[in-house]
């Protein structure tokens, strides 16, 4: 399981019996002030911080860790947005009201906020913060990592949003960050060959939540659901992205691996194997699928 190391440098002086309460209340076990490391799983969204620093000596109280920071959260790569939203429900204890707020937020306005700007990442969230804070935040977050990349998407006459779009479509095809260059050539070569992309992270993006699960299996008759979002149907990328991708993704759109591949797959230990024919996509499926 991939990890992000959070440095959370906590220079703590014990100041004894008449120092100021909150610090005795969340302040280190021991009387050294030193900065430490801290690991958080970056896929685990019940990770308990404060219970972890605790459990460690780094604390002695969570309560009061929570009392004065706010809550911590985990945004794994991947997610669409109501996923987030479903997050930050549980974390953040929010009625339907606010969730729906946060469903619906940019959804008139500016498309290219809709989706794909909800930076995956580990956020510390002030106690008061609303949606639509949050929301600026993980925004503001994605701005950060972009903007390292923007010229070079510039130098390739990428647009921004094009990009985008194409990372998160890498984000949910990919088995790994291991398949995402292979996975960009072949999205771009398709493109400028004018062919449908057929993917079927798309149609699972227009079925939203089905039976309970995000990102369901699709079935045959799925490919012929009437959205812009289709890729089967129509060519060219989708209308906004189809999930927040992180920063490999990103970076595997700017950097396609050259190849001569227009189909893929992956077979049930997720090995991906591509073909340049439709013909030698074919022979993969009855290879290593049936």
């Amino acid at each position: 399981m991939r990890k992000l190391v959070v440095l959370l440098f906590i220079l703590i002086t014990v100041m004894g019996i008449s120092g100021v309460g909150i610090w005795w209340a969340i302040g280190s076990v021991g009387g050294e002030e030193k900065t430490v490391t801290f690991v958080i799983p970056q896929r685990r969204g019940d990770f308990k911080v404060a219970t972890v620093l605790k459990e460690q000596g780094l604390i002695k109280h969570e309560w009061a860790f929570g009392l004065l920071w706010g809550y911590w959260l985990i945004i794994p790569e991947g997610l669409r947005k109501e996923q987030i939203g479903e997050v930050l429900t549980k974390i953040l204890g929010w009625d339907d009201g606010k969730t729906e707020q946060w469903n619906n937020y940019y959804q008139t306005t500016t498309a290219e906020y809709q989706e794909g700007v909800y930076f995956p990442d580990t956020y510390l969230l002030p106690k008061d913060e609303s949606g639509e804070q949050i929301a600026k935040r993980f925004i503001a977050r994605f701005n950060e990592k972009f903007a390292p990349l923007s010229e070079q998407f510039l130098a390739k006459d990428i647009r921004w949003t094009t990009g985008l779009k194409i990372a998160s479509l890498i984000q949910r095809e990919a088995a790994g960050s291991q398949d995402m260059n292979l996975i960009s050539g072949i999205i771009w070569n398709r493109l400028e060959n004018n062919m449908k992309l057929d993917i079927d992270a798309t149609l699972q993006y227009i079925k939203g939540k089905s039976g309970g699960y995000w990102w369901a299996p699709i079935s045959v008759a799925d490919k012929k659901l009437q959205s812009p979002f289709n890729t089967y149907i129509f060519r060219g990328l989708p209308p906004t992205p189809i999930t927040n991708p992180g920063l490999a993704a990103i970076e595997a759109a700017l950097n396609p691996q050259e190849t001569n591949c227009l189909f893929y797959l992956h077979d049930r230990s997720r090995e991906i194997h591509c073909s340049e024919t439709y013909e030698g996509h074919m022979e993969n499926i009855k290879k290593y699928l049936l």
